[in-house]
Formats: C-alpha cells, structure tokens, sequence
C-alpha cells in the first residue's frame, strides 16, 4: 500500500467513525457543519426512528428517538461505502477533493475534540481544506494510490469506501462495549428482536466516556494503531 494511500485512508477511517453518530443531535459530528449538520442530524434521526418502528420486533423495546439504530447497523455502513466509492469514481477530483474535506473535518473534530471545541469552525474547515487538497495531490501521482486495490480503468478512487465502511464498523464495535450494546448485526433477527443490542458479557461493558475508555482503552488503542501503521509502512522489515 503506497503511503499516501495508507495516510489518507487513516484519516477518512478515524473522520467516518464519528458518522454513526449522526442520529444524536448532541455528537460532535452535529457541529461540525454548522447548520448543515444539525439540519442533517434531524433527519437522520427521524429517519432512523421511522425504521426502528417499522421493523422492531415483539421483543424490541418502544422508544422515543433513533440513537444507536439505523446508523449503527453493519448495512448502513456497507451503503455507505458503497455511496462514497461511486462518488469517488464517477464525480471525478472535485467529489474526491469533497469526501476529503469532509472526512478531514470529522477526523480533528473527533481526535483533537478539545483543541477543536475552543477554536473557530472556520479554522477547522480551513485545516481540512488544505489538507484535503494536499492529499489528493499526493494520491494523483502515479503509482501513489489512486488506482490502489482497483486497477482496471474508471476504478480511481473506488477503495475509498473501504476505510469508510471499516471506521462505521469501527464505531458500532466501540458502542457495544458499552452497557447499551449496539444493534450491529440489523435486519438480522435474533430470537424475538430484530435489534439486538449486540456486545460482550455485561461484566465486560463500561459507559461511553468512563475512566476505562480515556484511562485504559484510548492509549492502548493510539499504541496498537501506531504500531500497525509502522508495520503497514513495512518499517520493521
């Protein structure tokens, strides 16, 4: 994998696992387009109550929003890989150039969230702009990874729904961890429920933003994908 495609698909990675999300009016990804993203977030979330609805099963609770259902389901993430991938290759540099920047906002909005939340949202979208341009830049030379895993002509940029697909997944794994465990596994039924809030023994789980994730899983994790990045760059052989 040449580096820059290793580069790029990391960010686009850590920016589309804050995207689950987009059902909570309240997540980080909700401000970070401004009225776009909160006006999308609504959407999304009637959307995803509207299903939640129209599917549950006898042994799915009532509820009253669409948190932690559509979204946080393996086919969601599939579709949206898939939507991004054809974007990619049939809208050409300036839809690249589009699902970078987005995916750039999300990824330091998501791992620099303190800087981010005290700093304008100007400034960000700056950031992510001239990082989108330079890395696409850096993908269009030859043999840098635009034609990566898809070689055959009008494949350029296909990959990229893969790292998208991965941080979805990603996101859905981390949320059931959790004591609510995440539906992943939807439309597929278990027993009497159609979302099953799949995850680990309870006496594994912890809640979203406890000691355990920031004191003990966060730098465990920022250890493992250090070290997986070195490996994928070949740097220990």
């Amino acid at each position: 994998m040449p580096w820059p495609t290793l580069v790029v698909g990391a960010l686009i990675c850590s920016g589309a696992a804050l995207a689950p999300d987009l059902d909570h009016q309240a997540a980080t990804i909700s401000r970070a387009f401004g009225p776009l993203s909160r006006l999308a977030c609504k959407l999304i979330d009637v959307l995803a109550h509207a299903t939640y609805k129209a599917t549950r099963k006898p042994g799915d609770s009532r509820r009253s929003g669409g948190h932690r259902t559509l979204t946080h389901t393996w086919l969601w993430a599939v579709l949206l890989g898939v939507g991004f991938s054809a974007l990619a290759v049939y809208g050409g540099r300036w839809a690249v150039l589009l699902i970078l920047f987005v995916h750039m906002v999300l990824a330091v909005e998501g791992l620099f969230w303190r800087q981010a939340r005290t700093s304008s949202d100007v400034l960000v979208w700056l950031l992510a702009a001239t990082s989108a341009w330079l890395l696409a830049d850096a993908l269009d030379d030859p043999g840098n990874g635009k034609a990566w895993l898809f070689t055959e002509p009008g494949q350029h940029y296909m990959w990229i729904g893969l790292p998208i697909v991965l941080g979805a997944l990603v996101h859905c794994v981390g949320d059931a961890l959790t004591v609510s465990g995440c539906p992943i596994l939807w439309p597929i039924p278990i027993g009497r429920r159609r979302w099953y809030p799949l995850g680990p023994p309870k006496f594994m789980r912890f809640r979203a933003g406890s000691w355990v994730e920031i004191k003990i899983l966060t730098p465990v994790f920022f250890v493992v994908g250090g070290a997986s990045a070195v490996g994928a760059l070949g740097l220990f052989t």
